[in-house]
């Protein structure tokens, strides 16, 4: 099984200390290059009555994951070119680095469905019906409704409610229910395994309001509370804009793009209370230029942020504070590698240019930042707590 050579931006020493994950048997990439893509192909064919030609291809992509090794993109599907120079063409789904294999079966969909292409399917998001499920769902209201109760907490406790929330809601995205089963996502262990949150704050109060780029992961239910956040930040004068980082096309089943996050401003728009007026605010603000929303095709990218083009090296360099949603971003920003878990999250985020914190619910392999004696007791615990969604971190290096 071959694993890559570093690519640029990234040293041969954390090629040899940490080397890239790949979908090994047993292993939770395996799961979701074997479970999950082939149940979400399905998901997708039952959502929406495709025609004859996007099932042929659809099966087509079942049969290439599962038995067969990875094909080009056609000659003429649009966008095939970013695509051309990729090394892995030829090779099994499983032996090449999960983060690219995950990425180009998300753009080998889309290319099924003819998203990119001149004609009636061209834009269609075949996740849209799931997003709009969860959205509308009722237990929403709820949560909107909790935000009545906020203005009676002191601003401390405000700036850490809304964060907390802004973590925790990536527990329930799309995706992870796919692995989660019939019975649902279970009770939550709401335990923080680092917990940088006053270095965050510190960083944000230390300056004079700035530009905060928040670079989102899901949409629905946990994008509103990230728009939430985003409305305090602003409210608060930690930030004077916020640059809201999003896909430019459906990507990884639940990842938010503008169309998103317009649906999620109707939602708040459409509530009662203090949701409402929070939802009217960052409309406003969207008019004003206070609330960018932004988005760059590197987002779609199968590659780690240490790669990243100049130019979106350069908005991140601008920005007071940049704050990585979720955990494919996390997985981006450390590079997706059996790092030990100890492993300094400053030191493997050194490349970065500007002050960055993460907020992630633990839903892959991937970890670094933790105290020797939390991961002594969490592998004394359950065997799956890198993966299972029940804990979390807040990191930061500012």
């Amino acid at each position: 099984m071959m694993c890559p050579s570093p690519s640029p931006g990234e040293t041969s020493e954390a090629h040899d200390r940490a080397p890239v994950i790949v979908s090994t048997p047993g292993s939770f990439a395996r799961s979701v290059l074997d479970e999950r893509h082939p149940a979400l192909i399905e998901r997708v064919r039952r959502a929406t009555p495709y025609p004859p030609e996007q099932q042929r291809a659809l099966d087509a992509l079942v049969e290439e994951i599962t038995k067969g090794a990875i094909e080009r993109l056609d000659d003429g599907e649009p966008g095939a070119g970013r695509w051309q120079d990729e090394p892995y063409y030829g090779q099994r789904w499983t032996d090449v680095p999960f983060l690219w294999a995950e990425s180009f079966f998300y753009r080998k969909l889309l290319a099924a469905l003819r998203h990119f292409t001149p004609g009636p399917w061209q834009g269609i998001d075949p996740f849209a019906p799931f997003k709009s499920a969860e959205l509308t769902n009722s237990k929403v209201d709820e949560e909107l409704s909790a935000l009545d109760r906020l203005p009676e907490l002191p601003v401390v406790e405000q700036d850490l409610t809304l964060l907390l929330s802004s973590l925790w809601g990536n527990r329930a995205d799309l995706g992870f229910q796919l692995s989660a089963g019939a019975e649902g996502l279970g009770e939550r262990v709401t335990g923080l395994v680092v917990d940088d949150s006053p270095a965050l704050w510190e960083t944000l109060d230390a300056h004079d309001p700035g530009k905060v780029c928040l670079v989102a992961d899901n949409a629905g239910p946990e994008l509103l509370p990230d728009l939430v956040l985003a409305d305090h930040l602003l409210t608060t004068r930690r930030a004077a804009s916020v640059v809201l980082h999003l896909k430019p096309y459906p990507y990884y089943v639940s990842d938010a793009t503008t169309t998103d996050v317009l649906a999620c401003l109707d939602r708040m728009t459409g509530a009662s209370g203090r949701a409402a007026e929070t939802g009217e605010r960052l409309r406003q603000a969207v008019s004003a230029g206070r609330l960018i929303l932004r988005t760059h095709p590197f987002s779609c990218a199968p590659h780690p942020y240490a790669l990243m083009p100049a130019d979106l090296r350069e908005d991140f360099a601008s920005a007071t504070l940049t704050v990585m949603k979720g955990d494919l971003n996390y997985r981006r920003l450390v590079g997706d590698r059996h790092w030990p878990a100890t492993t300094p999250f400053a030191e493997v985020v050194a490349y970065f240019p500007g002050p960055v914190a993460a907020l992630r619910t633990l839903k892959s392999d991937v970890v670094t930042g933790l105290a020797p004696r939390t991961v002594e007791e969490l592998d004394a615990g359950a065997e799956t707590w890198r993966t299972s969604g029940t804990h979390a971190l807040i990191q930061a290096r500012v």
